[in-house]
């Protein structure tokens, strides 16, 4: 971070927090303390403007799966750009990078889904899905049928109606959210909301119970759809308990409600399946995915479809003259050739064999660290897990917010070294890219156990654990 006098020079950070807004940013620290301003990336290393080197630990933001640099993609989008830089989607109008995606797209899907829709990121993908539902139960004459449920701590987005589905606090907070017709479900932590004596399986029967006491409660004539993350990301890498996803699906299909599956964190690999839906069972109506869909490298998102839900739509759009939806940007023809390049390196190098290679040694440093004097509970899948920092391991008790325990971890970590990140409170989160080598894992939790280990030294020092 930059020094606390930084505001007197023109530097970069100086420029930076006199210009920019900042996203998940305490804005009033942002402006004494400056951002650390990232100048470069190869591979699965970032360096900062003094040319200090980071293991980008969560790959951006969980979506940089074939790390920085990777000349292929910018060769994609240099190709394109002098091709063709932009046309849009609008009108029948359509380029063939966007044709041939949404082929690709419905050729690997997880389901047998009909249509494709691109949009630019995770928000608009589940905004849009939220406009589909009810577009589509009006077709079906079912005004009544609009209520979507997602989860407590889902992330789902940041615009207004995606906010909504997410179930984190910080996300509605003064922001006049959630709007109408989106509630939400108990959240499936059961080291956090497990009863005792309670076993997995017993407890993914009570949530199941939970999610159709509130459909009985709201009236199933009202309910139009349930949206889910095969793994919670932001909400603290939240692993589904044993025959979740399995009883949840037998009460939509009992009260026909709409299974949405939010690809956008899970999609492309980083289960070790191409997508989480195929790693816990399910089986979506509705899919959104984004961020390693173009290994973040330019923005794309898509929303996929069912046959049901398009013939749905195509009446409406008889009855109105037009679909009157979509961007300026909607199946761009550089994101999506970009998007395009990506999928084929998948292929072309056996991402996923690779993952699920490396999938046991992650998951072997991982659980390495559950007996570290801060660590309440390991949870990881595939390439992508968290530790959950408690003060009190017995009790499961957290650390008073007051402590900032998860932001002082993640500073530690940064300045050993890894990038990670604080989510959901105290969870510290590692999702890297997906071409991570063995080697590089183990250089990767070396450092992110170092950072550790610095934060429970300052919570000696400071007395954390009081409660």
């Amino acid at each position: 971070m930059s020094s606390p006098s930084f505001l007197q020079g023109n530097s970069l950070a100086a420029r930076d927090a006199k210009s920019q807004i900042h996203p998940y940013t305490n804005l009033s620290v942002h402006e004494k303390e400056g951002p650390l301003i990232i100048e470069s990336g190869k591979g699965i290393h970032v360096f900062d403007e003094d040319g200090k080197e980071y293991i980008e630990g969560l790959a951006g933001l969980w979506c940089t799966s074939f790390g920085f640099g990777e000349e292929e993609l910018i060769n994609a989008a240099i190709k394109q750009m002098r091709k063709l830089p932009y046309y849009h989607a609008f009108a029948s109008k359509s380029t063939e990078p966007s044709i041939r995606l949404a082929e690709k797209l419905l050729e690997i899907a997880p389901a047998d889904f009909s249509k494709v829709f691109f949009v630019n990121s995770g928000s608009e993908a589940n905004d849009t899905v939220i406009k589909l539902v009810w577009y589509y139960n009006n077709a079906l004459g079912r005004p009544k049928k609009k209520k979507i449920i997602s989860r407590q701590k889902a992330y789902h987005g940041v615009t207004v109606a995606a906010a909504s589905l997410t179930g984190l606090p910080p996300l509605h907070n003064d922001f006049d959210l959630p709007i109408q017709n989106i509630l939400h479900t108990s959240c499936p932590h059961y080291y956090r909301f497990g009863k005792d004596g309670e076993s997995e399986e017993e407890f993914a029967s009570r949530m199941a119970d939970d999610l159709e006491n509130l459909i009985l409660k709201e009236g199933p004539d009202t309910v139009a759809a349930f949206i889910a993350e095969p793994v919670m990301g932001a909400g603290g890498v939240i692993i589904p308990p044993v025959t979740y996803f399995e009883k949840i699906q037998k009460i939509l299909k009992k009260y026909d409600i709409l299974m949405i599956a939010d690809e956008v964190i899970c999609g492309f690999g980083r289960t070790g399946q191409m997508w989480g839906s195929q790693t816990y069972g399910i089986k979506p109506d509705i899919l959104s995915c984004a961020k390693a869909l173009s290994s973040a490298y330019l923005p794309i998102a898509a929303v996929m479809v069912s046959e049901d839900i398009f013939r749905g739509m195509v009446k409406q759009s008889e009855k109105h003259g037009a679909f009157a939806h979509g961007y300026t940007y909607s199946g761009h023809p550089v994101p999506a050739a970009v998007a395009m390049r990506t999928m084929e390196l998948m292929e072309e190098r056996n991402i996923i064999a690779h993952v699920q290679d490396m999938s046991p040694h992650f998951l072997k440093r991982f659980n390495a660290l559950a007996d570290h004097p801060l660590v309440g509970e390991v949870r990881a899948c595939g390439l992508i897990g968290a530790v959950e920092l408690v003060a009190d391991k017995k009790t499961k008790r957290s650390f008073d917010p007051k402590f900032k325990a998860g932001h002082k971890a993640y500073i530690a970590m940064q300045e050993a070294g890894v990038i990670s990140r604080a989510v959901a409170g105290d969870n510290m989160a590692l999702c890297p890219p997906l071409i991570i080598t063995e080697a590089e894992i183990d250089e990767m939790f070396d450092r992110f156990t170092k950072g550790l280990d610095v934060a429970a030294d300052m919570a000696k020092k400071e007395d954390w654990f009081t409660g």
